[in-house]
């Protein structure tokens, strides 16, 4: 139903539009002239992901037999694709997350992810700041900034967040506005994730980027941890203007110790009433049978726009959000 004679015209001006164009271009460029293999991967897959705080749609095709999912990242086929012996490859696409909506929220919105080959987390992430530069930052920005996830908190909040307790969590949490009791006992990652949301993230890249990295283990994710510090895992993200821009991992070739981390997120999601997926079978097979040292990241191209154009909301650097598709 239509809100309004208007309601059919974008939501980003045309000039925008035109600007969103030239910078897709742009970086079809960068990575073209990095030797960097555009790729395509299907839309429809077949597994959900099992990520507790990323929700797949799942949609019924007429004349398939089960269910298929809309993609919330290319990353588990790019990843069959490394195993196949691709090389460093990339890709430009639209993926689909439920449960994301506001101001730099949209349902369906434009990722650009790519993996290296034998790469270092530092290597990924000046390849990353150059990225940044070339599609958002003004002439003459600053250098990156580069910082642990340890040393944030304990700058923004003065615990540090490998050895506090549930309980000093809690208490920071409180002291600072939030509310801890939608966090269940003994989550404490979510806690984590609560503070770096609610205070650590937005005061994050203020003057220059900021790359953080070296999360918790427990937010290893797909990314191998520090063999000098098993503690934490290789991955980082970017914030720029306390915006989170990019996530980026060394990536885990071990199938059994993705499996069982698939397997832990999987009991995450019964414990907390969510759908649970089946595993990805064809990825644990593609990392069984040999994913090569690389580095992979993922970046919000249209939260790029936002800070290029200078946006305060996502729906004006696309043509239609979902809410008006």
């Amino acid at each position: 139903m239509s809100a309004g004679p208007e309601d059919w015209r974008p939501g980003a001006e045309l000039p925008v539009l035109r600007l969103r164009a030239e910078r897709l271009a742009a970086a079809r460029a960068f990575f073209a002239a990095r030797g960097v293999l555009e790729v395509d991967t299907p839309i429809l897959v077949g597994t959900a992901v099992t990520d507790p705080h990323i929700h797949s749609a799942v949609v019924q095709l007429p004349g398939y037999g089960r269910p298929l999912a809309l993609h919330t990242s290319p990353e588990y086929a790019m990843k069959r694709l490394l195993a196949a012996g691709s090389g460093d490859i990339g890709q430009i696409c639209h993926v689909m997350r439920g449960e994301e909506r506001g101001r730099q929220h949209n349902a369906e919105f434009t990722l650009i992810e790519w993996y290296r080959l034998g790469w270092s987390m530092e290597a990924l992430m000046d390849e990353v700041e150059a990225l940044v530069r070339l599609l958002a930052a003004p002439a003459g920005a600053a250098a990156a900034r580069h910082q642990s996830y340890a040393a944030a908190f304990d700058e923004a909040l003065g615990v540090d967040p490998l050895t506090a307790s549930e309980t000093v969590l809690r208490a920071a949490a409180r002291d600072r506005g939030l509310d801890p009791r939608a966090v269940p006992a003994g989550e404490r990652d979510a806690l984590l994730d609560l503070l770096m949301g609610g205070i650590v993230g937005p005061g994050l890249g203020h003057g220059a980027m900021c790359f953080l990295h070296r999360y918790p283990a427990g937010q290893a994710a797909l990314a191998c941890l520090d063999p000098d510090d098993p503690r934490v895992a290789l991955r980082f993200e970017l914030y720029l203007d306390g915006v989170e821009l990019a996530n980026g991992f060394v990536e885990l070739a071990d199938a059994a110790e993705q499996r069982r981390r698939f397997e832990a997120d999987r009991a995450l999601r019964r414990a907390r009433g969510l759908a649970v997926p089946e595993l990805d079978e064809r990825l644990l097979d593609a990392l069984a049978a040999g994913l090569p040292p690389c580095a992979g990241v993922a970046v919000g191209f249209d939260r790029l726009l936002m800070l290029a154009t200078g946006a305060t909301d996502i729906g004006a650097v696309m043509a239609f959000t979902t809410d008006r598709a």
